[in-house]
């Protein structure tokens, strides 16, 4: 049965505070809900930006799970589905695991999804204080789309975007927290689009914004078309995900049908 769905993505910036973050998402929430909103989705770290000073283990241990409860209030509040990043207690004293929730209006948590690979790279060491998750990540019906998750340095890996699509995922979306600096906006947009059109399905990416972070939260259609570009500043950008489009996309362009699965390893 086709189903539409508006998906609301709330760039913004994230401070050290879980308590500071939630006021935050709580009048982005407010305003997404006020314009007919569905679903908001706000970026990975979101719980609290970590600094030298304060690490996410910190972070983690100090909030022992508010962050979490006011999200559910929220979303029982304002009548949305919620994603955010947030950090879970890890496997040692030193390091977290980097998490996506989904909380539905009636404030339970859906989904869960620890993020898989860790951004060991340009100059960056998730690894020292984080804990990579162990499972793949989920795909849950949310008002009739069946919705994947993925987390920011994810973009880079193909076979998760693949492993969400032959899941049925209609609308993958993508909490990150993706660094400014050389080619990193024209990685972030290509391969937001790149996993939109390889699966053909919606792909959407939640991006912080500040001094360290390149905004430009973005979203695709199957075919690769823009619906969303949010610039450099804190904004709220909305799109419709529409599962009719899907099916018309893959009716002209079967390419999931014609994986040749008897030659190359599926992925």
């Amino acid at each position: 049965m086709p189903t539409r769905m508006t998906l609301a993505l709330a760039q913004a910036e994230a401070s050290p505070d879980p308590v500071q973050n939630l006021k935050k998402a709580s009048a982005l929430a407010g305003q997404a809900a006020a314009g007919g909103a569905d679903m908001i989705v706000f970026p990975e770290m979101f719980m609290g930006l970590p600094t030298p000073e304060r690490a996410p283990a910190a972070i983690a241990a100090e909030d022992d799970g508010a962050f979490v409860r006011g999200l559910s209030a929220l979303a029982a509040e304002t009548g949305l589905f919620i994603a955010a990043g947030c950090w879970d207690k890890g496997p040692d004293a030193r390091r977290v695991y980097n998490t996506a929730r989904v909380v539905s209006p009636a404030g339970d948590v859906v989904a869960v999804y620890r993020k898989l690979h860790l951004f060991d790279a340009l100059s960056v060491r998730e690894s020292d204080t984080m804990a990579p998750g162990d499972a793949p990540p989920p795909v849950v019906e949310l008002a009739g789309v069946r919705l994947g998750v993925a987390i920011c340095y994810d973009l880079r890996f193909p076979e998760l975007f693949r492993h969400l699509a032959d899941a049925g995922a209609q609308l993958i979306v993508v909490p990150s927290a993706w660094y400014a600096g050389p080619m990193k906006e024209s990685h972030w947009l290509t391969l937001l689009r790149a996993r939109a059109i390889e699966n053909t399905v919606y792909t959407a990416g939640c991006n912080l914004v500040g001094p360290s972070f390149c905004g430009r939260s973005a979203a695709f259609d199957p075919f690769g078309v823009v619906l969303a570009d949010a610039g450099e500043a804190e904004t709220l950008a909305t799109v419709v995900v529409d599962t009719r489009r899907i099916a018309a996309v893959r009716e002209k362009l079967p390419a999931l049908q014609h994986r040749r699965r008897d030659v190359l390893l599926p992925v």
